[in-house]
C-alpha cells in the first residue's frame, strides 16, 4: 500500500509538471498582438471584425507594414489579458492564429577585439545571460597567486585583499595564474581592449596564498577563506588543489558557507578518478574541465567530488586557440600579456563568474546557488565515469531560473526530469549513466545458458553458480554511477563491473580490454577451482556469465581497445563467447547433479 501511495504521488507530480510547464516558447515579452486572418475569409468580413475589435477593446488594429495587407496580418497594442480575451472570442474561428508579437533584441556582443577568440564564453551562453545581469554588486574573492591590475582589468572594481604569503596588504601577482583566473571572472568588458569576462561588473577581492612558484600552504588558504567571508565576499574561487584532507581548511570552508559565501574549486589536472582537495569537500562546488568541443578535457579529474563541468580548454599540440584566453602577466618580466591557458583552474572561474551572476539576480544562499547551477546545467546522458557532474555550465539558463525563481519546487523538479529525458523510457534503455537493457540481457542470457546446461548435463543449481552468473555477466552494474563524497569511487566501479569490464576499472576507459573480454579469465577460474566441490560452480557460472556478456556486447556496438568497434571486434567477442560456453560445457559434462 505504501509503495502504491508513493507511485500515485509520483504520477500526480509528473502530471502537474507536464500540465504547468510553459516552456521557452511562452516566456517572451510583448506589448502587442498579431492577428493573422485566414485567406478564405472575405475582406469585408475582416474589416467588420476589425472595427468591432477597435470599438470593444479601444484599440487601433493596423497592418504591420505595406506588405501585410496581402496576408491579412494585423497588429494591435495589448497585453496577456487582451490576448486571452481575443483567443476566446468569435474572432478566433476566422484567424490562422492570434499570438504575442514578441520583442526580440540583439544579443550583447562586447567590442573587445579578442572576444572572437573566446569560444568558452559563447559555450556557456553568457551573451544571453548579460541581457539580465553582469554581476553588479557581487564580490568574488580570487584565492590564488594574487591579481595584478593589467590593462584589461583597469575598469574592473577591486576591493581590499591581502597577501598571506608575504603578510602584506597588496596582493600582487608574481606568477600570472591568479590574474588570468580573475580575468575569466571579471575582465573589463566593452572597453575596446583585449577580451571579456563573465561577471564583468562584479568586484574582485585578490587574496594571495600561492607563491611565485605556484605553491602554498593549507594554513594560508584557510586564513584567506575566512578573510574573504568576513570581508563580505559573495563567491570564493580557488583554482588550486592537492592531496590530503585538512580539518583546518574544511572548518574555514564551513565557516564561509555559514556566512553565505559560495565556495568553488578546481577538480584537478591529473586525469584521476576523483577530484582533489578542496574541490572534494561537501560545501565546495568541484569543477571539471571541458575542451573546445564540449568533451572532457584530457587532463581533467573526474568521478567523486565533481559537481559540474565548464570550459577549461586544451592547448595540446600547441593549439593556443583551444585554450582559455585572458589578460595576465609574464612572470619573468611582470609585463602584461594575453595568454591562453588550460586546466581545471580555468574551468573553476567560469562557474565562479556564473555564480556571481546568479547572486546578482537575487539568489543568495550557497546551497540554492549550487542547486540552481546543477538544475540549469546541460546534462550529458552518457557519463558513466562522472566526467561532467550535473552537466555542462549554462549561464543563460542559470540566470533565467534565478530571476524567475522557478527552481527547486516539486513542479520544477519534474519539469527538470522531463526536459533532460529522465521521464522518457528510451533514456533508461538507450542512454543514461548505465544502459539498462543490455545489462538485463546479459544477466538473463547467463541464466538461460545455465538452464540449457542443467537440462542436458548435471549442472548444480547452488548459490555459487548464481553468484558466478552475476559476476561474469553484469556485476552489480547499478553501483557504477554511485558517487558518495570522499569515498573512493573505484570499489563501486569494481563491484559494478562484470569480469570482461574489469579492464575498464583498471584503465578508466569505457572500451573493453580484449585481455579481460575473452576466455582467459574464465579459463583461469576453471583451472583453479574445478577441483573444489562448491567453488567450481562459481567458476562455471562466471564462465557462462562471460559468454552472455560477450555475446550481448558483440551486438551493441561495444568498443574494444586496439580493435575498435567494427567487424573484427565483433568477431573477437563472438568467438570468445563460444569458447566460454564450450569451456563451461566441458567442465559441467562429467559432474554429478546435486542441489
Amino acid at each position: 500500500m505504501k509503495k502504491l501511495f508513493i507511485f500515485c504521488l509520483f504520477i500526480l507530480g509528473v502530471g502537474f509538471a507536464l500540465s504547468t510547464f510553459t516552456g521557452l516558447a511562452n516566456q517572451g515579452d510583448f506589448d502587442s498582438i498579431v492577428l493573422d486572418f485566414r485567406e478564405n475569409v472575405p475582406a469585408a468580413q475582416i474589416q467588420q471584425e476589425i472595427r468591432a475589435i477597435a470599438k470593444q477593446y479601444k484599440v487601433n488594429p493596423h497592418f504591420n507594414s505595406e506588405f501585410s495587407a496581402a496576408d491579412h496580418v494585423y497588429i494591435i497594442k495589448g497585453d496577456k489579458q487582451l490576448l486571452a480575451a481575443l483567443r476566446k472570442s468569435p474572432l478566433a474561428k476566422d484567424t490562422e492564429f492570434i499570438e504575442p508579437n514578441y520583442i526580440y533584441s540583439a544579443l550583447e556582443v562586447p567590442n573587445d577585439p579578442y572576444y572572437v577568440k573566446q569560444w568558452n564564453l559563447r559555450n556557456i551562453n553568457v551573451e544571453t545571460a548579460w541581457q539580465t545581469t553582469k554581476g553588479q554588486g557581487v564580490t568574488v574573492a580570487v584565492i590564488d597567486t594574487g591579481v595584478s591590475r593589467v590593462p584589461d582589468l583597469k575598469d574592473t572594481e577591486f576591493v581590499p585583499g591581502y597577501d598571506f604569503v608575504n603578510n602584506k596588504v597588496a596582493a600582487d601577482d608574481d606568477n600570472g595564474h591568479g590574474t588570468h583566473v580573475a580575468g575569466t571572472i571579471a575582465q573589463s568588458t566593452n572597453n575596446g581592449i583585449g577580451v571579456a569576462g563573465i561577471a564583468y561588473q562584479a568586484k574582485i577581492m585578490p587574496l594571495k596564498v600561492l607563491s611565485a612558484s605556484g605553491g602554498g600552504t593549507v594554513s594560508d588558504i584557510a586564513e584567506a577563506i575566512k578573510f574573504a567571508a568576513d570581508k563580505g565576499a559573495d563567491v570564493i574561487n580557488m583554482s588550486l588543489g592537492g592531496s590530503g584532507s585538512s580539518n583546518l581548511m574544511e572548518e574555514a570552508i564551513n565557516y564561509a558557507h555559514q556566512k553565505g559565501t559560495v565556495v568553488i574549486a578546481a577538480a584537478g589536472n591529473s586525469n584521476r578518478n576523483a577530484a582533489g582537495y578542496p574541490a572534494r569537500y561537501p560545501r565546495v562546488i568541484g569543477v571539471a574541465a571541458l575542451d573546445a568541443a564540449g568533451g572532457k578535457a584530457p587532463y581533467s579529474n573526474y568521478g567523486a567530488g565533481v559537481d559540474i563541468s565548464a570550459p577549461g580548454g586544451s592547448t595540446a599540440g600547441g593549439n593556443t586557440d583551444g585554450g582559455i584566453l585572458q589578460n595576465t602577466i609574464n612572470p619573468a618580466t611582470g609585463e602584461s600579456v594575453f595568454a591562453s591557458f588550460q586546466g581545471t583552474s580555468m574551468a573553476s572561474p567560469h562557474v565562479a563568474g556564473v555564480a556571481a551572476l546568479i547572486k546578482a539576480s537575487g539568489v543568495k544562499e550557497p546551497d540554492k546557488v549550487l542547486q540552481l547551477l546543477k538544475e540549469s546545467a546541460r546534462v550529458v546522458k552518457e557519463d558513466p565515469l562522472n566526467y561532467y557532474g550535473a552537466g555542462q555550465l549554462d549561464a543563460a539558463v542559470a540566470v533565467q531560473k534565478a530571476v524567475s525563481g522557478q527552481f527547486g519546487a516539486i513542479g520544477d523538479f519534474f519539469r527538470w526530469l522531463r526536459d533532460n529525458g529522465y521521464l522518457d523510457a528510451r533514456f533508461w534503455f538507450d542512454g543514461g549513466a548505465i544502459a539498462l537493457l543490455p545489462k538485463i540481457a546479459m544477466v538473463v542470457g547467463s541464466y538461460l545458458l545455465a538452464l540449457f546446461l542443467r537440462k542436458y548435463f548435471p549442472v548444480g543449481w547452488v548459490a555459487a553458480l548464481s553468484g558466478g552468473l552475476i559476476v561474469g555477466s553484469s556485476g552489480l552494474f547499478f553501483l557504477q554511477g554511485l558517487y558518495i563524497f570522499d569515498l573512493p569511487q573505484w570499489p563501486f566501479r569494481l563491484m559494478g563491473s562484470s569480469l570482461p569490464e574489469l579492464g575498464n576499472v583498471i584503465q578508466g576507459s569505457t572500451a573493453l580490454n580484449p585481455i579481460f573480454a575473452s576466455v582467459l579469465i574464465p579459463f583461469g577460474l576453471i583451472a583453479l577451482l574445478l577441483g573444489h566441490r562448491q567453488w567450481k560452480w562459481f567458476a562455471i557460472g562466471s564462465t557462462l556469465g562471460v559468454a552472455s556478456c560477450l555475446t550481448v556486447s558483440a551486438f551493441t556496438s561495444t568498443e574494444l581497445m586496439w580493435l575498435g568497434s567494427g567487424a573484427i571486434a565483433q568477431a573477437f567477442l563472438i568467438i570468445n563467447a563460444l569458447l566460454c560456453f564450450g569451456l563451461a560445457y566441458l567442465s559441467s559434462k562429467t559432474e554429478d547433479r546435486f542441489a
